[in-house]
């Protein structure tokens, strides 16, 4: 671990701080509809597709909304891959999507997770980069924004709403309306200045066809092009992560620089840090958005920690054979296997910690090839809920729903009922909190079982032992988790994963969101409840200490047992010179 790791890390750190006021204040605009400087544009959207702007929505209207918009794009973009062959911008002549394929790729993008189990370059046409891939990086993020916004305003009270619905029928909001403003003046706008960015870092961003070179050896290599800088872009502001190359923010034509490395980290974590400032805006309590802040950054610090320290350290196992781990003036030292030697051990473990704190999976390092702690702490993090600033809204409301049981757990210990910024916290919201938390785990755990037991499932691992069960875990992790990212070892292109792992996105996304909506619902049909001694203090180090610990209790009883068959016990079989 070098002082050049800690500066960029240290750097990181700043940039996301002072990033997140500015940003959070211009979200509040927004959703609360005083930033209008494309209100033509905003009107002419509402009048095309027969938005009322002005209805408010019950919390099962907007759940039916949020799903019939994502059921309905998600048909489309398997109709399209489908018939990909048919369609224009396909200079290369790439074939259809196989219906295993489309549906998994359909289920992946419309729930922000861009799972691949497919080269880019070599099976998708820009037509479909850019017509379908491209449309649900900005929709998907658009939609848990969305989300997250509705849910705020169900804590928070909204009086323009509250003045038009009567008591038996409170509204969060309407999901026509965030889904368009966030994509119209939040993604587009910050899309558009980062792909501008990447381009004058070298990103590739052209509709050239394919260039067959001939190499100073002599041998042919076929150099992609294409519109990469754009999906770049919303790839990360959006937290999708999907590459337009297989090798994702690991290849040169996506992410040149050390520069541009840095631009996309910070991308990820942009919206999803500014939105805690924005929760504390809309609940007029700010102390409480920066305690969440707090935590959130707490538990991204303790994961980057790890990870590098467990890539920096390197094998043991590889020292004991004489080669040189350690760094200096002319060795980077520690792991450098799967890693891209521009960017370092310091910057991928940053990287790797990122994008899975985010529910984004873009990677510029193979998660395979790192060493057990360094591959167990991303997975910790997709497994905690992608709730350490998480997705772009999922995770702020996966968080507040760990606030709902962290405060809950506090009354139950002072013997009162719990409240939340005024809001009593009852039967049926924990019930909703604890079906939020159990799908999730639920999900990752049974079919991980299932596939290590079943020959399809095995069939795809390309390691036995401890590596080959993480393998199984991880992806099955990142897919409930909406991630996206992989070890990279298990050959997810079969039927059998094709459906699993699509099914797991699709219950991951919707079976979380909503429970989610009616917890919200059933807080915005409480009126607040004045704060007396009883009540438990959401502003305080003592409510982030109890936060950040629950989460890890929670995570660690729910996943202990499949981490110890896994990266842990490899983890002691390489400590101890071993190899499986």
């Amino acid at each position: 671990m070098t002082a050049n790791g800690w500066a960029q890390i240290a750097l990181f750190a700043v940039a996301l701080l002072a990033l997140t006021k500015p940003l959070g204040w211009y979200l509040v605009r927004v959703y609360d509809g005083t930033t209008r400087w494309l209100a033509p544009v905003e009107r002419v959207i509402y009048r095309v597709a027969g938005i009322d702007p002005d209805e408010r929505q019950h919390w099962t209207r907007y759940a039916a909304s949020l799903l019939v918009f994502s059921a309905a794009s998600m048909l489309l973009t398997y109709v399209m891959l489908r018939w990909q062959h048919w369609m224009p911008l396909n200079p290369q002549g790439f074939p259809a999507l196989p219906p295993r394929q489309a549906f998994e790729t359909a289920a992946s993008f419309t729930t922000n997770t861009n799972w691949q189990s497919y080269a880019g370059e070599s099976t998708m046409s820009y037509w479909s980069q850019m017509t379908q891939l491209a449309f649900h990086n900005f929709v998907s993020a658009a939609v848990g924004m969305a989300a997250a916004v509705a849910f705020v305003r169900a804590i928070a009270g909204n009086p323009r709403a509250a003045v038009q619905a009567s008591a038996a029928r409170p509204t969060i909001g309407n999901f026509w309306v965030d889904t368009v403003r966030g994509t119209l003046y939040v993604l587009l706008p910050l899309s558009l200045v980062l792909a501008l960015v990447f381009v004058q870092q070298g990103a590739l961003q052209n509709f050239a066809g394919y260039l067959d070179l001939t190499t100073l050896e002599g041998a042919r290599q076929v150099l992609p092009m294409g519109p990469v800088a754009s999906q770049e872009s919303i790839k990360l502001l959006g937290t999708n992560g999907g590459g337009f190359f297989n090798a994702n923010s690991a290849h040169p034509f996506e992410n040149p620089t050390p520069w541009s490395n840095y631009w996309q980290m910070l991308a990820i974590f942009a919206i999803p840090s500014a939105m805690t400032w924005m929760l504390g805006r809309m609940v007029r309590r700010q102390a409480h958005g920066w305690a969440l802040w707090a935590a959130m950054f707490a538990l991204f610090m303790a994961g980057v920690t790890t990870t590098w320290w467990a890539e920096a350290r390197g094998n043991p196992i590889h020292a004991a054979r004489g080669i040189d781990v350690v760094a200096t003036a002319s060795n980077p030292g520690g792991n450098m296997e799967g890693k891209e030697v521009r960017f370092g051990v310091a910057a991928s473990a940053l990287f790797a910690t990122v994008t899975t704190d985010a529910s984004c999976g873009a990677v510029n390092a193979m998660h395979d090839s790192f060493t057990p702690i360094g591959g167990l702490a991303p997975m910790v993090n997709m497994q905690l809920g992608e709730l350490i600033f998480g997705g772009v809204g999922s995770g702020l409301y996966g968080m507040l729903i760990m606030v709902v049981l962290t405060v809950f757990l506090a009354g139950l210990m002072v013997g009162r009922t719990p409240e939340y910024l005024g809001k009593k916290i009852r039967a049926r919201e924990v019930q909703m909190a604890m079906l939020y938390i159990l799908a999730f785990p639920a999900t990752i755990l049974i079919l991980t079982a299932l596939s290590v037991v079943v020959a399809p499932g095995l069939a795809g691992l390309s390691n036995q032992g401890p590596h080959g069960l993480s393998e199984v875990l991880y992806a099955f992790s990142s897919a409930a988790g909406n991630n996206g990212s992989a070890f990279a070892g298990l050959t997810g292109s079969t039927t059998y994963y094709n459906t699993l792992l699509g099914l797991a996105m699709l219950v991951g996304r919707f079976a979380l969101i909503v429970p989610m909506l009616a917890l919200a619902g059933h807080l915005a049909a409480q009126a607040p409840a004045p704060e007396g001694p009883g009540t438990f203090p959401v502003t305080t180090p003592l409510f982030v200490v109890l936060l950040v610990a629950v989460i890890l209790i929670v995570g660690a009883l729910t996943f202990f047992p499949a981490l110890a068959l896994g990266p842990i016990v490899e983890h002691l079989a390489m400590s101890a010179g071993q190899l499986f």
